[in-house]
């Protein structure tokens, strides 16, 4: 029988790109295209080429295996499943397209430049081809372009960028009706490409594990995937440690932290959720959503956001610094990479440093207090340039985030946006005698210090020979000496600040 000749013809079908957004709630994208209507073919493209100089990481790899998994099990329960392929984005898109005869591109934005560059010209090629091609908003409160300051310029300084933003106020989750998605699901899968049947055999063949299993620890205390970072979430705030955030926050042995940044970076959850959980929270439960430990917490979210904002309006900076004098700054030597070993590895003989160190190495994650500590003594006692330490920590962390590492490592040197005043010099000891005074920190990342006695455990050097040999404990042998002397490193960091900025008075400020 023949169609009726006033039937419509089938809508052509929305390919839904994911990249970093994998989840299926609170995800622009896709709730377009389940308005559009027509079958949906979501795809991932590992696009290695398309990060610019920027490839993943190890750590990063390690999460976005496990995460396409988590996203494609998501899929099947609704219905649907999830396309991996391997190769360039433009390339595969248009195979795509043409095979599945599909009449929509849609995805949500990022904002890495040369991920911008190539998605502009994805694009312009795809409405080229007569294609609709649209991209939305899924990682971001407020997206940079659409933020300016009284002169109509970037923000530069945090405070008042927050406080703008605040004012504006914050736009709700989008709902996405998983149910139509079960209803919009092809009738004939596009052939992937890759000969292999099921989303976790195409995710095996991007090869993202590492070859030798250094990873154990990740998996001890990470779940990648939309559901962890709900529960996540649910834990931070239900058991109200939100409440006591702004106190605990600071304190490296305590689990006073949300531990959501890996979630955040990779889509599992947007801040559009977490800002709308925080209102619930106090219309629901009595906790003051203004105040100060979710105050604070809601800021932490700020500071990602403002890390995008100089990444959007300041392209050049994960490589160079923002201030154009600190092109001058002159760093130390390290000719054979000693140094950047010893603390690459957490042995520089400071416990604070080399247990933030080993923590890194062993969960892919470290604590925030702790990463300004162990970024400070990089640069400014061991004066090796920034981008050294950005870069391991690029390959190192779970949460590495171009926006926010950059931020980070700038700040820490003293050559970004609101950086940390030249003469912040963290004292490692007093940090740490500060912050992990009880020293279970220290303990449980540096073991070989576990007997040294509180009083001496942040700075062992200083310990006598009969506490030292009662802790087990040889300097130079089970445990290094300093590798460098903090009075005269932080001496000769303040020497090399001032040549820079000369007319600028120090400080003896030692945080």
């Amino acid at each position: 029988m023949s169609a009726s000749p006033n039937a419509h013809p089938a809508p052509a079908p929305t390919l839904l790109w994911f990249r970093k957004d994998l989840r299926l709630s609170d995800n622009s994208a896709l709730a377009a295209a389940l308005d559009r209507g027509a079958p949906i073919i979501p795809v991932f493209i590992h696009d290695e080429a398309g990060e610019g100089s920027w490839p993943l990481g190890g750590a990063s790899k390690w999460w976005l295996h496990h995460s396409l998994i988590a996203l494609d099990a998501r899929l099947c329960e609704a219905g649907s499943r999830l396309l991996v392929l391997h190769g360039d984005s433009e390339t595969e898109l248009l195979r795509l397209v043409r095979d599945c005869g599909a009449g929509a591109v849609f995805w949500n934005r990022r904002y890495e430049p040369a991920v911008r560059k190539r998605d502009a010209a994805i694009k312009a090629r795809l409405g080229a081809e007569g294609v609709e091609a649209k991209s939305f908003n899924s990682a971001l409160l407020n997206e940079p372009h659409t933020i300016k300051n009284k002169q109509g310029g970037p923000f530069q300084v945090f405070t008042p960028y927050w406080r703008h933003c605040s004012g504006l106020g914050f736009a709700e989750p989008v709902r996405c009706d998983l149910a139509k998605l079960r209803g919009l699901a092809p009738i004939k899968w596009p052939d992937a490409g890759s000969g292999r049947a099921t989303a976790a055999e195409a995710v095996g063949s991007l090869a993202l594990l590492p070859k030798i299993p250094w990873d154990a620890g990740f998996s001890a205390m990470w779940t990648p995937g939309e559901d962890d970072a709900r529960a996540r979430l649910r834990r931070f705030l239900g058991d109200k440690a939100v409440h006591a955030y702004d106190d605990e926050r600071n304190l490296p042995d305590r689990d006073g932290t949300s531990g959501l940044s890996p979630h955040l970076h990779w889509g599992e959850i947007g801040p559009r959720q977490i800002a709308a959980e925080l209102k619930a929270l106090g219309k629901n439960s009595g906790l003051d959503p203004a105040s100060n430990g979710a105050r604070v917490y809601l800021s932490e979210i700020g500071w990602r956001e403002f890390a995008y904002h100089l990444l959007y309006h300041f392209e050049h900076t994960p490589e160079r610094p923002l201030r154009a004098d600190f092109e001058r700054f002159g760093w130390a030597g390290d000719a054979d990479g000693a140094k950047l070993k010893a603390w690459q590895r957490g042995l520089t003989g400071y416990p604070i440093v080399d247990a933030g160190m080993r923590q890194l190495w062993t969960t892919g994650w470290m604590h925030n207090r702790v990463r300004m500590i162990v970024a400070s003594f990089l640069v400014k006692h061991l004066r090796l340039p920034w981008q050294q330490g950005a870069a391991w920590f690029w390959d190192t962390l779970v949460d590495a985030d171009l926006a926010s590492n950059t931020l980070g490592w700038q700040w820490s040197a003293g050559c970004g946006a609101d950086a940390a005043p030249y003469f912040r010099i963290f004292a490692p000891v007093t940090q740490g005698e500060k912050f992990d005074g009880a020293g279970r920190y220290v303990r449980r990342w540096v073991p070989e210090l576990a007997k040294v006695p509180d009083k001496f455990l942040h700075a062992p050097w200083t310990a006598p020979a009969n506490v030292l040999e009662y802790a087990k404990v040889e300097l130079g042998a089970t445990y290094p000496r300093p590798i460098v002397d903090h009075a005269t490193a932080r001496a000769e960091a303040l020497a090399a600040f001032k040549a820079l900025r000369s007319g600028e008075g120090a400080s003896d400020d030692e945080s």
